[in-house]
């Protein structure tokens, strides 16, 4: 560990100082969009990182695990080819099978639902501009999350037509095309995605098609109408984990069938999801000072998953309208003054039934009830910014959530029917920044985490509706620094937290195989994040263009704090699934006549797979090499690319299976593997 730190230090001290005679500015000053209005990201008093197209494109080939898992405090990981999870600073045990604890936008429109639920793993990662990651809680414009807010955006795109092939290892084949047009008044893009593999393991195909559109109209010189959509229908096969003697003698086997439970291949165990998501905003400036905006949103989507158990349906609408104000003013030549206040009600119809599932087919129904879930928060936001120097946010947030139960006709059992409301809460958040110099900021953060149980969490896989499940919250206590060379050559944002949380929601596993949710007490989360973004050349040389570094950089001390369940106490353990430390690096070499050279390692490292902190997962390095090389072609851009995975050959698990029945953690990922790619730009 101290090694590591040393060589961090050591990169930052010659880095920073060898930039410092630099005359021409390499990197524009990242703007942040995420607080209502856009912001200069060194001074602002907030943990946020952005992940651009450039990176989005050089990593994500075949999905956007490596360019999220680029960002410090980030982890995202992939069980099966589709089965997405993701995590900020936080425990997996709440994501299991997606996203729960975090809220996360598309297009400036809510993509979680009401429930609390968010499938990312619908997007394709062609489609993206960027992607801003806002790390701990942050009530203060997003209401209800415990772990922070991801917002994805679609738009600005740069090419007039866009086209990429791509083919790889174990039948790896995707195709993008992309259509822009924009004036003065109006903006329109279509996107078309297809990718298919059959992956690495038995049972472990998917498929995906994707279809978006967008367009905004200026209507006047002050206000703007925005429409954003897509359809994704998304299939992929589940191989099931695996034992660690399984893993070890055939790590490309689904799981196998057992005395007891038939095996995936039998059960033709997957999930199929068909998703339509569309969203209208109203945008008008009143004058310099004042904007409103209202937008609304819809998503309805038809879910089936056949397990090994069971064979769940599910389907699911949702409806999310959000308005606010922005006020902003130049009180005097030494204060800028900015308030918001607005408004975000969501509500969520999703109806559950679970049938037997005879190799593939649902047959006599279980279990059948509808779950209508609304939330809804008010929220108030003031900034002071004092003669650019001092930046201070304070701003709170005030939730409401309900749920009603009723039995669906088809209902033969007996779960709880009626209606729950949980207490109003308050996310209070204190943020303050100041600049000792333009290059250099310190900022701290106070605020308060909340994040009401799912409704994949409240109705698990066992069919049962868990009304003793209570909401997960905590104070969160951060303090951090930014720092640039004068022309922003090198930039650097290191952070350090630590939160309370209270109620920690963990998933365990019943004897039929089958997930259930409860409160583990509380955790604590001490964290230090690093980041280091370096241009390494001050003008170019006759070899390169430009060669540009970053390093991300997390170090983890989670931990139960008091957790028991009957006779077993698992206070002071390491908290499952999170490592102690992640490493994230990348160089990018961009050479003359278009060629470029992206490489990128990760190493993760060893992982308790379950409570009792007795089982691990081994470390693993990852490194991704990608060659490209681009041809002009009149007006036109001919790009060529040829890459590998996992070029070290690691055997791991991109995402075990934390608290498995039966020792089943180990979902097997693919040895080293290749792919090769052809694009256009018009």
């Amino acid at each position: 560990m101290k090694t590591i730190l040393s060589l961090i230090s050591f990169l930052i001290f010659n880095i920073s100082f060898a930039q410092q005679k630099d005359s021409t500015k390499i990197l524009n000053e990242v703007k942040v969009k995420a607080y209502l209005s856009e912001k200069i990201l060194i001074s602002l008093p907030a943990t946020v990182s952005i992940i651009n197209k450039n990176q989005i494109e050089n990593s994500a080939t075949q999905s956007i695990i490596p360019a999220l898992n680029s960002v410090a405090g980030v982890k995202m990981e992939e069980r099966s080819p589709g089965s997405y999870r993701l995590s900020i600073r936080g425990s997996l045990l709440r994501s299991p099978f997606g996203v729960r604890n975090l809220k996360v936008y598309y297009d400036d429109f809510p993509l979680t639902d009401a429930g609390g639920n968010t499938y990312i793993n619908l997007i394709d990662q062609s489609a993206i501009q960027n992607i801003e990651v806002l790390k701990g809680p942050d009530g203060s414009l997003f209401g209800a999350n415990s772990g922070g807010v991801v917002l994805i955006n679609t738009q600005a795109k740069a090419d007039k037509i866009s086209a990429d092939l791509l083919a790889g290892s174990y039948g790896l084949f995707r195709e993008n095309v992309g259509f822009n047009q924009s004036n003065q008044n109006y903006e329109f893009n279509i996107h078309q995605a297809y990718q298919y593999a059959n992956g690495y393991r038995d049972q472990s195909q998917m498929k995906r098609n994707f279809f978006q559109a967008t367009q905004k109209v200026n209507y006047n010189d002050k206000g703007s109408i925005k429409f954003s959509g897509f359809y994704s229908d998304l299939g992929y096969q589940t191989p099931g984990g695996l034992t660690l003697a399984q893993k070890d003698a055939n790590p490309t086997s689904a799981r196998p069938k057992t005395n007891f439970t038939p095996g995936a291949e039998e059960q033709n165990a997957g999930i199929y999801n068909r998703t339509l998501f569309a969203g209208i905003s109203h945008e008008y400036q009143f004058n310099s000072n004042w904007k409103h905006v209202f937008s609304v949103s819809g998503i309805t989507t038809d879910f089936k998953n056949p397990f090994i158990t069971n064979y769940e349906k599910r389907k699911e609408n949702s409806l999310a309208l959000r308005t606010y104000f922005n006020y902003q003013k130049k009180a005097s030549e030494k204060l800028n003054i900015e308030w918001n206040l607005g408004y975000e009600f969501q509500q969520s119809n999703a109806d559950i039934l679970n049938y037997n599932n005879d190799k593939g087919t649902a047959t006599t129904i279980i279990a059948a009830d509808r779950i209508i879930n609304q939330s809804q928060f008010v929220f108030t936001r003031f900034v002071f910014d004092i003669e650019k120097k001092l930046n201070a946010e304070i701003s709170s947030s005030l939730n409401f959530t309900n749920y009603d139960f009723k039995l669906l006709p088809e209902s033969t059992n007996s779960s709880i029917a009626g209606t729950q409301k949980l207490k109003p809460e308050v996310m209070p958040k204190l943020a303050i920044s100041y600049l000792l110099n333009p290059n250099f900021v310190l900022r701290g953060i106070v605020s308060r985490g909340f994040s009401a149980p799912t409704t994949a969490e409240v109705r698990a896989s066992d069919a049962k509706i868990n009304t003793n499940l209570n909401p997960e919250q905590g104070w969160n206590y951060e303090l951090g620094l930014r720092f640039r060379t004068p022309f922003e050559r090198v930039y650097i944002d290191l952070a350090g937290f630590y939160y309370r949380l209270n109620n920690a929601i963990v998933r365990r596993v019943n004897a039929a195989d089958q997930d259930f949710y409860l409160n583990a007490g509380g955790t604590n989360q001490k964290g230090i994040e690093l980041s280091l973004n370096a241009s390494m050349l001050k003008k170019p040389s006759s070899v390169f263009e430009q060669i540009t570094y970053n390093i991300a950089v997390t170090l983890n001390d989670f931990k139960f704090r008091d957790y028991q369940i009957a006779a077993d106490n698992f206070s002071g353990n390491i908290l499952t699934g999170v490592p102690k430390l992640n490493i994230n690096n990348n160089l990018n070499f961009s050479f003359k006549n278009q060629i470029s050279l992206f490489i990128q390692h990760q190493y993760n490292g060893k992982t308790s797979l379950n409570d009792a902190a007795n089982v691990f997962a081994d470390l693993y390095n990852l490194v991704m090499m990608k060659l490209g090389w681009g041809k002009k072609i009149g007006k036109s851009t001919l790009k060529f690319n040829a890459g590998v995975d996992n070029l070290l050959n690691e055997n791991y698990s991109l995402g075990n299976d934390l608290n498995a029945f039966g020792n089943r953690f180990y979902n097997p990922a693919a040895t080293r593997n290749y792919f090769f790619g052809l694009g256009l730009r018009i």
